[in-house]
């Protein structure tokens, strides 16, 4: 067995409202009573967030709420965000919300923590720490962010930068289902396929892949793969959306240790340019990037098949073409949007996505097949 390592969140809790006694769950952790939570205006405005709110300032905690996060975040609403945080003071930071307000609470509790700026903490590694406390909390079921040591910020009009490091990684991560409860179909749909994107690219990473991440990876899509639908269908449906949530934080742990490649990198530039949510970006290149990675990838696509469709996936060679199929019907079936040009993209646009995606090269890496802007383009091309 090849050298690896693992890294991920120290402690977890799985529980049906979870939220409706944070105050309690934080007080048996911290002393603390300054804490700075960060979510979304949509999130604070919609009352989701009162009983725990309720719950913090019942066990004593003093309570900012950040509510400026906007999906990919540019760097200019977390330095804004930071500097809120630095004048309340804060001592605990709270992600509450999707992948961006996690992203953006992660970013926070680093930028308070220490005096680096952010444009040096961008690329793999470069975090120099310390941090505040840190505890991320998930009110979807998509990026695994509350269990990954990434944050991705908008920089500059269109691009996306990531920033990479062990700092990153919460102390505490909350999974309470009854807060994707209230998730609409198209947003369940869109973020569940993501967790699955994060679950393959991790089982077929060119780099980092490692027994713990393939055994996570699997559990993961197998999860996913057969209650997203089941979610979709009957949003209140408990049972599906934990199912979900804890899927969707397998894929997480995997896909921070073994990291995602061409499907990332060639959805990331959709969200800069066209403003198309990430998850809705994956889904939208996903099944194409499959296609063209059969070549290099087609025994680990057959096991895939296998984790999805069982025994009954058959041989190699058919079982890797019934995976690709399995994932294209279960797009189809979700009713989310399926082409690019039904999100705005015109066909002038994609010689310059498919430049823009040569710009992902520490996702590109990881792909099982290298990827040319050449590549890029005839994908592009297939999506549209």
């Amino acid at each position: 067995m090849d050298r690896f390592e693992f890294s991920t969140v120290p402690q977890l809790i799985v529980e049906r409202g979870a939220a409706r006694r944070l105050g309690r769950l934080l007080r048996a952790r911290h002393t603390a009573v300054r804490l700075c939570l960060v979510t979304d205006r949509f999130l604070h405005a919609s009352g989701l967030l009162a009983p725990a709110l309720a719950d913090l300032r019942d066990q004593g905690w003093e309570v900012t709420v950040i509510d400026d996060v906007v999906a990919d975040p540019p760097d200019h609403v977390v330095a804004k965000a930071a500097d809120r945080a630095r004048e309340a003071r804060a001592q605990v930071v709270l992600g509450l919300g999707g992948g961006s307000s996690m992203d953006v609470a992660k970013l926070i509790a680093v930028l308070c923590g220490s005096t680096q700026p952010l444009a040096e903490m961008y690329g793999i590694g470069k975090v120099a720490g310390p941090r505040l406390p840190l505890v991320l909390m998930p009110t979807t079921a998509g990026t695994g962010s509350e269990v990954t040591a990434i944050s991705i910020v908008t920089t500059g009009e269109t691009s996306k930068s990531g920033v990479v490091s062990p700092m990153l990684m919460a102390d505490l991560a909350i999974l309470d289902a009854e807060l994707t409860v209230a998730l609409p179909i198209a947003a369940t749909a869109a973020t569940g396929i993501d967790a699955m994107v994060h679950a393959i690219e991790a089982y077929t990473s060119a780099r980092l892949k490692n027994p713990l991440s393939d055994m996570l990876a699997t559990r993961a899509l197998k999860l996913l793969s057969k209650h997203l639908l089941l979610a979709c269908r009957e949003p209140s449906n408990l049972g599906a959306r934990e199912a979900m949530l804890l899927g969707a934080m397998l894929a997480g742990q995997a896909f921070s240790n073994a990291p995602v490649a061409a499907v990332h990198a060639l959805a990331y530039p959709l969200g800069g340019h066209f403003h198309v949510p990430h998850g809705l970006s994956n889904a939208l290149v996903l099944n194409h990037v499959l296609r063209f990675n059969l070549p290099a990838a087609r025994p680990m696509y057959a096991q895939l098949a296998r984790v999805t469709l069982g025994e009954g996936a058959g041989a190699d060679d058919g079982a890797a073409d019934g995976f690709i199929h399995h994932m294209e019907e279960l797009v189809r079936a979700t009713g989310i949007p399926r082409r690019l040009r039904e999100v705005g993209v015109a066909r002038v646009d994609l010689a310059m996505l498919a430049r823009d995606a040569m710009q992902q090269q520490r996702l590109l890496v990881n792909n099982p097949r290298p990827v040319s802007e050449a590549d890029a383009l005839a994908i592009y091309r297939a999506a549209f």
